[in-house]
């Protein structure tokens, strides 16, 4: 026993020393630790691919640039395919080994729902994950952030929209049986029975269904005159297929989740006239600013391919990620960057998205929408100026 105590006592010494200087979990003098999960090989990867490569060289040019405060970002991204079971696991692995300081752009709803409560428990920020819902900034909480419109938000300022101005009287749905699905018919509901109207006729599908000719043939025999979809991408295009099948044009209008460019490229036009609310709108580099045809350029140059939306929107994020960790100063704690992200007022991205503000009371960048349309093979605006509700 004599023998082991100087070892002992050694040992003590030099661990209490490092444990001291990493009070802050994911933080040292040279480095700050930043992790995501999301879908890189699932039903959204087309998502989740872009969006963290958009991440990722946001990050790389901050570090070539010096870091921030001294500090160069490590950047971890684990696969969730888009399934709970591999979230949960993979949350563990970013928080519990790798130790990450914050999470950002983790993708999807029911899969951030399940994962934050753990995650927020450890003092980990779940910042501007991959999802437009609004339990990523609602309830207020210290640690949680979204970035602009949510789903309920998009939903609710399209069916005023449509109502207002097309004068949809039969409004009808199709939507996902999930998290992400009820954000979307909430909003919708909400600002239906604001208008004193109500849904005509509601089906509800999982998110790996494939034959939806049952649900339209139900809501064609309805006499729809709107159909809103809590819809992604291959379920939107399928749907819309479905329709289009049956020969019923009727309008139909989604929200961020498919507003993305294969959606608008179906061959044969199927997509054609079909309208979604999105928070940012996608800005081709043919069309707009220096800034935005020097990002798609470095973006096609790094990762051989054109930037879809889900990048834009990533590419967005991490901006403001980079400015909130700048503003959290050399002595960066999990607070200091909160109070350095509620410090930002009327930010501007490169593409033209509402204005981005936080606060004390106010954790969601913005709450106004786009009305697009496919047109052409690709999304339009129907107008530039944002709406709310």
């Amino acid at each position: 026993m004599r023998s082991r105590l100087p070892v002992v006592a050694l040992a003590a010494a030099l661990i209490g020393p490092a444990m001291a200087a990493d009070s802050v979990r994911g933080v040292t003098d040279n480095e700050v630790v930043i992790g995501t999960y999301t879908d890189l090989s699932g039903v959204t990867a087309m998502w989740g691919v872009n969006n963290t490569n958009a991440w990722r060289m946001v990050f790389d040019e901050t570090n070539a640039a010096g870091g921030i405060n001294g500090r160069k970002i490590k950047y971890i991204v684990e696969d969730n395919q888009y399934q709970i079971p591999r979230s949960i696991q993979a949350a563990n692995k970013l928080i519990n080994r790798d130790n990450v300081f914050m999470m950002v752009a983790n993708g999807g709803t029911p899969m951030n729902n399940a994962t934050m409560p753990d995650q927020l428990a450890k003092g980990v920020p779940n910042v501007f994950p991959l999802t437009s819902a609004r339990s990523m900034y609602e309830p207020l909480h210290h640690l949680k952030f979204g970035l602009a419109a949510s789903y309920y938000d998009q939903m609710r300022s399209g069916v005023k929209l449509f109502i207002e101005q097309h004068h949809n009287k039969a409004v009808c749905a199709m939507s996902q049986d999930t998290d992400f699905g009820r954000d979307v018919m909430a909003g919708a509901k909400d600002q239906l029975a604001a208008m004193n109207l109500k849904l005509v006729a509601e089906t509800l599908h999982k998110p790996t269904d494939t034959d939806f000719s049952a649900s339209v043939a139900r809501l064609h025999e309805a006499n729809c005159d709107l159909v809103l979809l809590g819809t992604i991408t291959r379920d939107t295009i399928q749907i819309v297929s479905a329709v289009r099948k049956i020969g019923w044009n009727v309008e139909m209008l989604g929200q961020a989740a498919s507003y993305d460019e294969a959606v608008a490229e179906v061959p044969g036009g199927v997509t054609e006239g079909f309208y979604s609310m999105t928070p940012v709108l996608f800005v081709a580099a043919s069309d707009s600013s220096p800034a935005v045809t020097k990002f798609a350029e470095s973006y096609k140059k790094e990762f051989g391919k054109e930037p879809n939306f889900a990048a834009q929107l990533g590419y967005t994020a991490a901006q403001l990620v980079v400015v909130a960790l700048k503003n959290g100063g050399k002595e960066l704690t999990t607070d200091s960057f909160v109070a350095g992200m509620e410090s930002i007022k009327d930010w501007h991205d490169i593409f033209g998205s509402p204005a981005m503000s936080f606060s004390a009371t106010k954790h969601q960048g913005s709450n106004e929408s786009f009305l697009c349309v496919v047109k052409n093979g690709h999304w339009v605006p129907v107008s530039t100026t944002p709406v709310g509700y």
